[in-house]
């Protein structure tokens, strides 16, 4: 099954739940993934399971970064605030890094995060 990770920094998690609700029925046929709170957010707001590890700034991003080298997760989906991100919030340079030494897409917007998605749903079939 597929394997997806959703992550948002505080100012864009009511962008992540919209994009969830838009896209709920797609991403229903996947493994759904995230941090802390936006997997909490995503599980209470939504009909959708998410396996939740944990928050930002107890390691959440880097436990997705380890599954990422392991090949584990398929993709990443991270809305992030470039203006103003917290230092207590999850550090996109890592992931980033991670997931370009192992050719996993990282959508940072709403539209890649569309992008990301459509291919996602295309190659698994839904």
């Amino acid at each position: 099954m597929t394997r997806l990770a959703l992550v948002a920094h505080d100012d864009e998690k009511p962008e992540m739940i919209d994009f969830v609700e838009s896209h709920e029925e797609t991403l229903a046929a996947f493994d759904l993934v995230g941090t802390g709170t936006t997997g909490r957010r995503i599980t209470e707001e939504t009909n959708l399971t998410v396996e939740r590890k944990e928050s930002g700034p107890h390691g959440g991003d880097l436990q997705l970064g380890s599954e990422i080298a392991a090949g584990t997760l398929d993709a990443v989906i991270f809305l992030r605030d470039p203006m103003t991100a917290q230092p207590h919030e999850p550090d996109i340079s890592a992931l980033l890094r991670i997931c370009d030494l192992n050719d996993v897409p990282l959508a940072t917007t709403r539209q890649s995060a569309e992008y990301v998605l459509d291919g996602l749903a295309r190659d698994a079939g839904v």
